[in-house]
């Protein structure tokens, strides 16, 4: 009877969420208070601002005159800063070819990293660089997997005294609930220090062609003019070799029917 209203207490405690470590300290001493010290408080806010959890991206796109050495450029820095290439894209539209990249740089080297690809660049057509502030979360996250931890071992303690089937049925499917809990919560702490511990940085980079009709000269218009001439002409022929079949059955069919008109035709009474 004491393990089952242990466990229902214990049940109670889980469903409390953070709260459960002090829940437990209760339990063992009633009477008994805690209060933090003023020297703890100062060295738990220190320890707090020396753990700060930054997570920093940036975003930048701008136009160079050589796409090829900028990006030859940004492999190199990244690199050199103990970074890696994410992803990697190009491609061409109407009149520009471009570059996409997205670079994980370790947090310590990111500012350089930015300088770095910086240099050169006369103006940006978008710089933006965010910093977001994960501590609380980080450590909201860190006192509940602490509070699910314990909470497990209390109930691996209650596991150990249970001498019925059903006591211990229900201290197991506890445990797996905690230790889902336990997963989620750990697997999110890795998650928050990959993004703080690796920024990471969005490149477009890209250069104007002059296919644009605005600065091309009047000999340039021309020949376009007669190369686009040429290929629509090469266009119409290609299309008539699509339709031959129908060519084909067109032309059968005109032979038909002359032969069957000239077969009705009358022939001309002897005179």
């Amino acid at each position: 009877m004491k393990i089952v209203s242990t466990l229902l207490l214990l049940f109670v405690l889980s469903c409390s969420g953070g709260g459960a470590n002090k829940d437990f300290e209760t339990l063992e001493a009633p009477s008994a208070s805690y209060e933090m010290s003023p020297e703890m408080e100062d060295i738990s806010q220190n320890t707090q601002i020396q753990e700060q959890k930054i997570i920093k991206t940036a975003r930048l796109a701008f136009e160079t005159k050589d796409v090829e050495a900028t990006h030859k450029k940004i492999i190199q820095l990244a690199s050199q800063y103990k970074g890696l290439v994410q992803s990697d894209n190009s491609g061409k539209d109407y009149n520009r070819i471009y570059k996409n990249m997205t670079v994980r740089i370790p947090t310590k080297n990111f500012q350089q990293f930015i300088d770095g690809i910086s240099e050169g660049v006369a103006y940006f057509d978008q710089k933006d660089i965010s910093r977001q502030d994960v501590s609380e979360e980080f450590v909201d996250l860190e006192a509940r997997l602490k509070a699910k931890r314990v909470l497990e071992e209390r109930y691996l303690e209650l596991l150990k005294k249970a001498n019925k089937v059903e006591e211990m049925l229900q201290i197991e499917r506890e445990l797996s609930n905690i230790r889902e809990e336990i997963e989620a919560k750990q697997g999110r702490l890795q998650y928050l220090q990959s993004q703080v511990s690796m920024s990471t940085v969005n490149i477009e980079f890209y250069k104007t062609t002059a296919e644009t009709g605005i600065t091309q000269s009047y000999g340039q218009k021309m020949k376009n003019a007669l190369q686009g001439g040429w290929n629509g002409i090469s266009v119409f022929f290609l299309g008539i070799l699509y339709l031959w079949p129908l060519f084909l059955v067109a032309i059968i069919v005109v032979i038909i029917l002359r032969i069957f008109l000239k077969k009705r035709k009358p022939k001309n009474p002897k005179n």
